[in-house]
């Protein structure tokens, strides 16, 4: 897949990393170009983001850096569940993740950032 970006609308920048990357919604791609069950990798604004959308419809948005390593593989990582919650494993180590609040389900000192997610006519818009 390539993503084609678009600034959806800019917000107030503050200190860290909103100071690096472009804050608010960004346009990433068609809900369409998602496969259920598989990840796809987009850089929204500067940023590396991974996309997912469950068999169940969700999409959801996480960053592209696995936190145990620091490599940017989180896209090829695998989609399951615990119970309820739609779940990641990194593909290096399998650690397994909240795609929902990014907690770590074995090891909770790790955390992976997650981003909001919305449809907007089709369009997965990404916040930043």
């Amino acid at each position: 897949m390539t993503a084609v970006l678009e600034r959806v609308e800019s917000g107030k920048q503050s200190e860290g990393l909103r100071g690096v990357f472009g804050t608010g919604w960004h346009r990433v791609c068609t809900v369409e170009d998602l496969e259920p069950g598989w990840g796809e990798a987009a850089l929204v604004s500067g940023r590396q983001v991974a996309l997912f959308r469950t068999a169940a419809g969700e999409v959801f948005a996480v960053a592209q850096e696995d936190p145990a390593t620091g490599a940017h593989v989180m896209a090829r990582g695998i989609t399951g569940s615990r119970g309820t919650r739609p779940t990641l494993a990194s593909p290096l180590h399998k650690e397994v993740y909240d795609l929902g609040t990014g907690e770590c389900l074995g090891t909770p000192e790790l955390r992976l950032a997650t981003f909001g997610t919305r449809i907007v006519g089709g369009y997965i818009e990404v916040e930043l």
